[in-house]
């Protein structure tokens, strides 16, 4: 037997027999390594311990606490919850459990419906499982074999799983124990590596294979995590999710609302629309003081325009059509992009005027399932803050880096200071030639490293292998909120192909036609799902300068109307969106309603207020209040309100927001 070329995480190379498995090659290194060791990566993929090295590859091992072992042991805690269900339900077929964001998930088909407590049952059964300790181990069946199998099992869905894997795919079966699955692996090496920090969240209904018209199902979901200090703080991430939902938020502060007639759009409410217009004109500021002009581009174009572009062949099934009486398809656009094209084609274009940056609130609509909406979060009609812009390739890395100083300035604003830029390459269908996605990717590459060493350190960078769009790689910033969760919100996307495809060009100095780069860009994304992702991390304080209500002026007695009514026009005459509370109501009682509303400030006045014209000032959250003069108090407001960028522009300091 030959031997094989193994490169480990330091450099170093070794050579092995060919076939070692990854727990003999752990076991020849040490055995306090082979004890530790769960799994290992060979070239980048994660791979079971038990499983035989055959040609020169690089090896790196997984100890439970790496954070490759993470998605394994909700891998193994699925199927460990799946043994536990069948074992007290027998009967119940199981179905698909994939791990997904933060857990994983099992769908069961079982006669009668999950009561709430036998939540508790099933993970007392799975904490028995993971004492047991058994051992996972991999048996290669034939398609016969699996189908007979089940078959006797009563298992009908997986025989259709069995048919759905592709010939010459090997069919893997996993035990641990008595139990089995099939399943495409990896796994840890026993059940016991799980450990006990794990909890199933709730039971919800499915269909077979997610669709609508197959058998219904049950789900139940689950999160685990290495230890219990990580499951504990997830577990309080949840629970102060659900107090900052934006969807209740949106009752409360009177918003926004969603109906069934229109299924995945926004009915927004004035102060919500208050809000929705606050961001806009933020960023339509920032995007003009940064050299981009506005347009606006048609809803609807015929069908001819989105095949050019390539999104009827790539991205048909998102998207919203109608054929009209004389035969002619249109299609509501689910981007701007196509749109702005034609605006940089109409006329001659000189390389003088590049680069040509073009900046859209665009309305959107793409199709997503029923299933999928929720809230802003989700929606099938949303504005995005796009602009394109049509530059030479010299023009390129600068242009990306005035894009990526931009958006994290608007982020710092907002109060979002920790974020991740991803590099999101090339998916596999895709428009363009290889050499063109090579000089892309490479150019965007270069471009990140720039942008973390100017940093310091402060930008974190990765990779995001095969998320580009169809026409381009992309960075991803991803921000991060103030309970710890992830948000995927702004773009920048380099595209060699679409100006090609339509055929824009530009002159360049010598006389000749040239076509331009396009980079499109976005920095909130959708602003629908950013107002909903502003909402969730400050839970509904907002700062003053963007809260749809500023002040409430709030009366004790009735003597006091008529000074309130002063106070509201001071307020509104310095531009502050005020309200008066003339309610022959408890002074507690306006304020733990309007608390509720989350208005930044009351003002509070009574008869001693309107006798010194005085005003006390409660703040949102804070017990102490603070009487001061009237026009003290205006001003001080008046001067918190206003915007950061404008702040800046008049010589103030930048705050977050």
């Amino acid at each position: 037997m030959s031997d094989i070329s193994l490169t480990f995480p330091d450099g170093a190379k070794r050579s092995y027999p060919s076939g070692i498995t990854g727990k003999a090659l752990a076991e020849s290194i040490s055995k306090s390594l082979a004890k530790r060791t769960v799994a290992m990566v060979v070239d980048g993929r994660l791979a079971d311990l038990a499983d035989p090295i055959d040609k020169d590859v690089a090896v790196k091992f997984v100890t439970r606490t790496d954070p490759e072992a993470l998605e394994l042991i909700r891998h193994d805690a699925a199927h460990v919850m799946a043994e536990a269900v069948q074992a007290l339900w027998p009967g119940t077929q199981v179905t698909i459990g994939p791990v997904i964001e933060n857990g994983f998930f099992y769908d069961f088909d079982k006669k009668e419906p999950f009561h709430p407590d036998d939540m508790a049952r099933i993970e007392a059964k799975m904490r028995e499982i993971i004492d047991r300790n058994a051992p996972f181990t991999k048996e290669l069946w034939s398609r016969q074999q699996a189908k007979d199998f089940f078959k006797k099992k009563g298992e009908l869905f997986k025989i259709e799983l069995v048919d759905a894997i592709p010939q010459g795919e090997d069919l893997k079966i996993y035990k641990q124990g008595e139990w089995l699955d099939l399943c495409r692996g990896p796994h840890m090496t026993s059940t016991g590596q799980i450990g006990k920090a794990f909890k199933l969240t709730r039971f919800a209904g499915s269909y077979w294979r997610g669709n609508s018209e197959g058998p219904k199902l049950q789900r139940i979901y689950g999160t685990a995590w290495a230890n219990d200090a990580d499951l504990a703080n997830y577990l309080h991430q949840i629970e102060e999710a659900e107090k900052r939902d934006h969807r209740k938020l949106g009752r409360e502060m009177d918003l926004f609302h969603f109906q069934e007639e229109g299924p995945g759009v926004v009915f927004w409410h004035p102060k919500g629309w208050e809000l929705f217009q606050g961001l806009i004109n933020y960023m339509r500021r920032r995007q003009t003081a940064a050299g981009y002009r506005e347009v606006n581009s048609p809803q609807i174009l015929d069908k001819s325009l989105w095949e050019t572009s390539g999104h009827w062949g790539w991205y048909r099934e998102h998207m919203f059509s109608t054929v009209t009486e004389d035969e002619r398809e249109f299609a509501v656009k689910p981007m701007n992009c196509p749109g702005h094209v034609q605006i940089f084609k109409h006329g001659l274009r000189s390389y003088r005027e590049l680069p040509y940056r073009v900046a859209e609130f665009g309305m959107v609509h793409r199709y997503e399932p029923s299933g999928a909406l929720h809230g802003l979060m989700r929606v099938r009609g949303f504005t995005q803050d796009d602009a394109h812009v049509f530059c030479t390739e010299e023009q390129l890395a600068d242009e990306c880096i005035g894009m990526n100083e931009l958006i994290m300035s608007i982020y710092r604003d907002f109060g979002f200071e920790q974020v991740l830029v991803k590099l999101a390459t090339r998916p596999e269908k895709r428009v363009g030639s290889d050499a063109l996605w090579d000089h892309a990717e490479s150019t965007m590459s270069k471009v990140l490293q720039k942008i973390a060493a100017e940093s310091g350190g402060k930008i974190r960078t990765g990779v995001n292998p095969g998320e580009g769009t169809f026409y381009g790689p992309k960075f991803e910033y991803v921000l991060r909120d103030a309970i710890g969760r992830d948000w995927q919100c702004g773009t920048i996307q380099v595209d060699f192909n679409l100006p090609e495809r339509f055929g824009a060009f530009y002159i360049d100095a010598d006389g000749e036609k040239k076509t331009p780069v396009m980079i499109h860009r976005a920095i909130f994304g959708s602003m629908e799902r950013f107002a909903g992702i502003l909402l969730e991390s400050t839970a509904g304080h907002l700062p003053l300068w963007l809260a749809p209500v500023q002040a409430k002026v709030c009366t004790i007695v009735s003597d006091a109307d008529g000074y309130a009514e002063e106070v509201l026009a001071a307020l509104r005459k310095s531009g502050l969106r005020a309200e008066v509370d003339l309610r022959n109501e408890k002074i507690n009682y306006k304020v733990r309603e309007h608390s509720l509303a989350k208005v930044p400030v009351m003002l509070v006045v009574g008869k001693r207020e309107a006798e010194e014209k005085t005003v006390s000032v409660r703040r949102m959250g804070i017990q102490q209040q603070q009487v001061m003069p009237l026009a003290e108090a205006v001003k001080l407001l008046a001067d918190e309100a206003v915007p950061p960028d404008l702040k800046e522009a008049s010589g103030g300091v930048r705050t977050a927001a």
